[in-house]
C-alpha cells in the first residue's frame, strides 16, 4: 500500500458546500497511539488531492471482478444527482455536477460492458482522474469503521414491556436540509426527564439501551406484537453535537479500549439501571418517521446498500461520488470473526454526527445481528479513493443524471473470494449513449458506452 508525503499535498479549496447531518452516528473508535483521526483540515479546505503519479494508482482489477448490488448503489446516486439541490454541493474543488453525473454513467457503462476485471481496470485509468483522501496524517491515513440497521421488537403502545419510545419529529420543529432545527432544541436529559413530547411516540421499544442504538444507528427494523415489520428512520435531530458514550464507558473502565457495540450492549444488559446515567452525557437526540418502502436511507434520502454505501463528513467529501476502499473489515469466518482484507467500489452516500474529519470514514454492512457483530468491530486503516471521470472524456452534450429504479440487495461476497458473484442480469433498457476513448497498445481507439438502465417488472 503506496503512501504519500505532506509535500506532495495539494489542498482543495471548498466554496459553499452544505453540510449533510447523517442519521447514523456510530461510536467513536478507540484510540491508536500517536493517531488523531478527528484531526480537522483548515478552514475552507478540502479532503481529496488529485493523484498525479500513476504509480499510486491502486490496483482495480479485484473490485471490478465482484459488483454484487454496485449498480443499485450507482442508480441511488444518480438519483441524487438529478435532484436540483445536488448542485448546491458543487463544484467540489475543480469537479462539477455534470463531472460527477457523467462519471457515473461511464461506470454504469463499463459495469456493463463485458470486460475481464483487468480490462476494466485498464478503463478506469485511462478514463478518469483518482483522487485519494489526505486523511488524518496528510499522508492518506483514513480510520474505517462500519454500521449496521439494527432489528428490535417493538409495539404501537405502551405496555410493561414496551416502556422506551422512539419519537416523531414534534409539529413545531422547523429544520434544515439536514434536519438540524434552526431554533434552540432540548438536550437529551431534559426530553426524556421532562416527558416532554409525550403523545408524539412513534413506537415503543423494550430495552432502553435498544433505543438509543436505534438512534446511533440512524434507522432500525422493527418487530410489532402481529408479527409485522416495519422500518424506521432517521428524519430530524436537536442540533445538540454528538458525544460518545463509548468513550464514556473506556474512561470510566466499564468495557476495554478495543471493545465495541457488542460490548456496549452486553454491558447495558447486565447493568440497565446505568443506561441514563451514560446516554445522558451525549445531548444529541435524534426524531424518526417510518421508511414506507422499508429501505433505510442516508443523508442523501436515497437508500443505502449494503457494502456499497459508505459515510464521510460532507463538508469535504463529495456527495454521491464513486469511491474506492482499499482496508480491512471483519468477516464471518468458521464460526469466528477475523479481519480480512477488502478492495471494493462504493458509493458516498451518507454521512454522521460522529464522522466529522478527512480520518473517518464509515462502511454500510446491511441489517440484523450478523452485521451489527460485524459493525460493532470494525476499526482498521485504510487508504480512501475516489474516481471522477476525465474532463476530455466527458460527452459534448451534457446528459441530465437518471437514474433506475434500485431493487433490494444483499452484500456481496468477499472481494476475490471463491464462487465470488459476478455482475448480476436482468432485464436491461439501453439508455443515452456516448464514446469514451480507450488506448490498446500503441493505438488509440474508441469504442461506445452504452448506459445501460435496469427495467423492473
Amino acid at each position: 500500500m503506496r503512501t504519500f508525503g505532506v509535500a506532495g499535498v495539494v489542498v482543495l479549496v471548498a466554496g459553499m458546500l452544505a453540510g449533510c447531518h447523517k442519521p447514523q452516528e456510530i461510536e467513536e473508535p478507540w484510540p491508536r497511539v500517536g493517531k488523531n483521526y478527528e484531526a480537522q483540515l483548515p478552514p475552507g479546505a478540502l479532503a481529496l488531492r488529485k493523484i498525479t503519479d500513476p504509480r499510486e494508482i491502486p490496483d482495480f482489477a479485484q473490485a471490478c471482478a465482484d459488483t454484487a448490488g454496485l449498480r443499485e448503489a450507482v442508480a441511488n446516486s444518480l438519483a441524487y444527482l438529478a435532484k436540483p439541490s445536488s448542485r448546491e454541493r458543487f463544484p467540489y474543488g475543480a469537479v462539477t455536477h455534470e463531472q460527477a453525473a457523467a462519471g457515473l454513467r461511464a461506470f454504469a457503462a463499463l459495469l456493463d460492458s463485458g470486460k475481464t476485471p483487468q480490462e476494466m481496470d485498464a478503463v478506469l485509468r485511462e478514463q478518469f482522474d483518482v483522487y485519494i483522501s489526505v486523511g488524518c496524517d496528510y499522508q492518506g491515513t483514513v480510520l474505517f469503521t462500519a454500521y449496521y440497521t439494527p432489528i428490535f421488537d417493538a409495539s404501537p403502545v405502551a405496555t410493561e414491556r414496551f416502556r422506551w419510545p422512539l419519537y416523531k419529529p414534534p409539529a413545531d420543529l422547523v429544520k434544515g436540509p439536514d434536519g438540524t432545527p434552526l431554533a434552540p432544541m432540548p438536550d437529551r436529559r431534559t426530553i426524556e426527564t421532562q416527558n416532554l413530547y409525550a403523545g408524539n411516540e412513534l413506537v415503543w421499544l423494550a430495552d432502553p439501551f435498544e433505543a438509543y442504538v436505534a438512534q446511533i444507528q440512524g434507522s432500525v427494523r422493527l418487530r410489532m406484537p402481529d408479527g409485522s415489520e416495519m422500518t424506521a428512520g432517521y428524519t430530524a435531530n436537536n442540533g445538540h453535537p454528538y458525544a460518545s458514550v463509548r468513550a464514556e464507558l473506556v474512561k470510566d473502565r466499564k468495557i476495554g479500549p478495543r471493545d465495541g457495540l457488542p460490548a456496549m450492549l452486553a454491558y447495558f444488559k447486565a447493568h440497565p439501571g446505568e443506561v441514563a446515567q451514560y446516554t445522558w452525557r451525549n445531548p444529541r437526540y435524534i426524531f424518526f418517521a417510518v421508511i414506507d418502502d422499508g429501505r433505510p436511507r442516508g443523508c442523501l434520502n436515497e437508500p443505502v446498500t449494503p457494502y456499497r454505501t459508505i459515510a464521510t463528513d460532507k463538508r469535504i467529501y463529495p456527495p454521491g461520488c464513486l469511491a474506492f476502499l482499499s482496508t480491512a473489515m471483519p468477516q464471518h469466518r468458521g464460526g469466528a470473526i477475523e479481519d480480512a482484507p477488502l478492495s471494493l467500489f462504493a458509493l458516498d452516500q451518507d454521512a454522521g454526527g460522529a464522522i466529522r474529519a478527512a480520518g473517518r470514514c464509515d462502511l454500510y454492512v446491511g441489517i440484523g445481528p450478523e452485521a451489527g457483530d460485524l459493525a460493532g468491530r470494525a476499526q482498521n486503516e485504510g487508504r480512501l479513493y475516489y474516481l471522477f471521470l476525465k474532463p476530455p472524456n466527458l460527452p459534448k452534450e451534457p446528459l441530465e443524471p437518471t437514474a433506475a429504479p434500485p431493487a433490494a440487495v444483499a452484500p456481496p461476497a468477499e472481494p476475490g473470494a471463491a464462487g465470488a458473484p459476478a455482475a448480476r442480469g436482468g432485464p436491461f433498457a439501453i439508455g443515452p449513449m456516448y464514446s469514451v476513448a480507450t488506448t490498446t497498445s500503441s493505438n488509440p481507439t474508441r469504442f461506445i458506452l452504452f448506459f445501460v438502465q435496469r427495467s423492473v417488472t
